[in-house]
Formats: structure tokens, sequence, C-alpha cells
């Protein structure tokens, strides 16, 4: 778990392909090391991994097909800059919201725009990620915790103040970036919890919320 608040900007040292599969090492820059041992999570772009080899500024991770084909972290070349945060503790400020590290989807930096220090930037989801993201609410951009904007259909709008900016990849987007993104915990859950009864029905019969579903236990 994790709270979308960034540590440091690290970057790929290599790549190593593995039966399909990738060796990814990534230089740790400013995160904190000292107390990082074998098998701890760190977030690589708003990606959960595991650290499976590790020195004062660096670890290695393997990285799944499956990762990689559904994520941005397959788009990485050596020398790309990535976002880093360790796993939160008990201990740790909850300064953002409550990420998993495990992306839903990627998007897609539609356009950016300057607005006095800020940038806003227009973001496009994936169609099935369009109902989890509402105005005010939270969203996980490459591992950052964000507040929507602004929301019309597919795309939102994100103000990425100055610190942000330099402090995290997003500084770098440009229309075309490739982004990792995560929809708020809580809008999974309640979807879920809103099937009731039919969250136990298979994927061979209808058990998504529709508006059918909705008049039917009482919603209009």
């Amino acid at each position: 778990m994790f709270t979308g608040i960034i540590q440091a900007v690290g970057s790929i040292q290599s790549l190593q392909e593995k039966g399909g599969d990738v060796a990814l090492s990534v230089a740790t820059g400013k995160l904190p090391m000292s107390n990082v041992k074998l098998g701890d999570s760190i977030a690589v772009n708003g990606v959960c991994l595991t650290a499976v080899q590790l020195t004062e500024n660096s670890f290695v991770a393997d990285v799944s097909r499956e990762t990689l084909s559904l994520t941005s972290l397959g788009n990485l070349k050596t020398g790309s800059h990535v976002n880093l945060e360790r796993a939160l503790t008990l201990q740790d400020h909850l300064g953002g919201h409550l990420v998993s590290g495990h992306v839903d989807g990627l998007g897609q930096v539609e356009a950016r725009r300057n607005d006095g220090r800020s940038e806003w930037f227009e973001i496009a989801a994936p169609k099935e990620l369009a109902k989890y993201i509402a105005a005010k609410g939270s969203i996980t951009i490459d591992g950052v915790s964000l507040t929507v904007n602004r929301v019309d259909g597919c795309r939102f709008e994100i103000n990425i103040v100055p610190h942000t900016l330099q402090e995290t990849v997003i500084g770098g987007y440009q229309a075309g970036t490739p982004v990792n993104l995560e929809v708020d915990l809580l809008a999974r859950y309640l979807e879920r919890l809103l099937l009731g009864d039919k969250a136990a029905i298979g994927s061979a019969k209808e058990s998504g919320i529709t508006e059918g579903f909705l008049k039917e236990n009482g919603y209009s």
C-alpha cells in the first residue's frame, strides 16, 4: 500500500529480458534505501514491484509480461525517469490517499497548457474507467496522488503546481505521453457492494452496474 506522495525520481539503469519477462534495474536517486530489505515493495510509476536485488542506491525488480502489457513500464528505456515511492508503514503520514500500486489502465496525455505557475493537463482514460473518475475525487497518475478538477466523458483535467512538476515525472509530460492510471479504491469497492448478491454471478451473465440494475434497486 502507498500514499501517492512521490519520494524520489529515479532512472532506469537497465532492462534485461529473461524468458519474456524483464529484470528492471532502477537507480533510486534520493530515495532512502537504508531500511529497504529484499522482498520490500517499491512503486515505480505507480506500479508495485518487489525488490529482488539491492545496493545502496539501486534495486532490481522482476516485471512480468502481464505488467509489461498493461502498464507503461513496457515503454521504458535505459535512462528513462520514473517516480518512486516506498511502501507505506503504520508510522507514516497519509499525505495523499490510499494507493494499491495495481494499475487499472493506461491513459494518455491529450493536452498541456500553462496557467500562471501551474500547468493544466488533459488526460484521456480508457472507457471502462470513466465511471470511476469524478470531479474533486482522487486519482493516481504514474504513482502521484492527484485531485480531478474537471471531467468530460472519458477525459479529465488536473492542475499541477510547481512543486509537483519539479519533483515528479509529470514535468516532462507532453501530448501523447502514456500514463498509468489507478482509480480510487473506494469507487471500485462501492461498485462491487452495490451489486449485492449479484456479485456472485459469473462473467457469463450480466453482473455489472447498469442503468437497468439501478432502477430495479430503487435508484433513479
